[in-house]
């Protein structure tokens, strides 16, 4: 994404839309605009503005169809397109990926849904991630549509990571700035001795970077502590403990209740977000209800995080800039 200077949390006249903030540190509602529509470029670039501002924004009662969804993001970057996608995604829309809890979940990799529930089941920290964290470059943002939801429970909750590392003491700052992490897929799935095809699966299309700890924002310029749960393996040069210990803290740190917001979903509503400088945590509270939810995903392509002193990531294995 690319931007203006301007951010707003108030009316903006010129561009006939209204960005009303939610929470002190991060998320924003936007109201007054029908992403279904033809955007001309004030609006956009309020949009924008915004989404730099406040994380994440969200947009209610919207009529998005397929293609709507992906007109709507490519006026805001690059759709990626992914190799593989779950079974419920479109196959006319690559740029889109479908989530439908049951359908998607149900007897993959040998496992029925009850079974992959149990194997997910991790630490509240664990849970926590960005889009694709372990690319060398993962995506730029994310724009999320809800279609079905339950009636009640399926909330998404988002951290704001600037924020977070704004908030640390001015010596853990200047730690963190000089450090780097290794980055992995399938650091949050917790194994079973035995048999388990989707260890195979996760061996067979592994995935890691070594991002730095501190990412600079490529375009607002802040410092964004470039952690999450799910992802994160080990800070590179130190010991598994020490690692192990200060990634908690930081961890800890991030979700802070201050630094967060919890969104409600409803259909139509649109939740777009800032996936560099945020993680966030899906429901884990309708995994035991018989609602559906059905939620289509489109991501925008990203660059190769850079940290303090400008060094950027460096893939390890299983991904190159650009290419998925």
């Amino acid at each position: 994404m690319t931007t203006d200077s301007r951010t707003t949390d108030e009316a903006v006249p010129d561009a006939g839309l209204e960005v009303k903030p939610v929470a002190g540190y991060i998320g924003a509602e936007i109201h007054g605009v029908d992403l279904a529509g033809d955007l001309d470029d004030t609006v956009v670039a309020a949009i924008r503005a915004a989404v730099l501002r406040w994380k994440v924004v969200f947009f209610r009662g919207q009529r998005l169809d397929h293609a709507g969804h992906v007109a709507f993001a490519r006026r805001f970057g690059e759709p990626v397109v992914l190799p593989r996608r779950g079974r419920a995604s479109p196959p006319d829309f690559p740029e889109i990926e479908t989530t439908a809890d049951r359908l998607e979940l149900g007897g993959r990799f040998g496992m029925e849904h009850d079974e992959w529930l149990r194997r997910r089941r991790h630490t509240l920290l664990r849970g926590w991630h960005c889009d694709h964290g372990a690319r060398v470059d993962p995506p730029a943002a994310t724009i999320l549509r809800a279609e079905t939801v339950p009636p009640y429970g399926g909330d998404t909750t988002w951290a704001n990571l600037a924020a977070a590392y704004a908030g640390l003491s001015a010596p853990l700052r200047a730690f963190a700035d000089g450090m780097r992490a290794e980055h992995r897929l399938g650091v949050g799935y917790q194994p079973r001795p035995g048999d388990d095809a989707y260890v195979r699966h996760l061996l067979d299309r592994q995935v890691a970077s070594l991002h730095p700890l501190v990412r600079v924002h490529p375009e607002t310029g802040e410092r964004i502590l470039y952690v999450n749960g799910y992802y994160v393996e080990q800070i590179a040069g130190l010991s598994r403990p020490e690692s192990g210990a200060i990634l908690e803290l930081l961890l800890e740190q991030a979700v802070r209740p201050e630094y967060t917001v919890r969104f409600r979903w409803e259909p139509g509503s649109v939740a777009f977000w800032d996936n560099r400088a945020t993680m966030h945590l899906a429901p884990g509270d309708t995994g035991h209800l018989d609602h559906p939810r059905i939620m289509h995903r489109v991501m925008l392509a990203g660059d190769v995080p850079a940290g303090v002193d400008g060094t950027p990531s460096e893939a390890i294995t299983g991904s190159e800039p650009g290419r998925w």
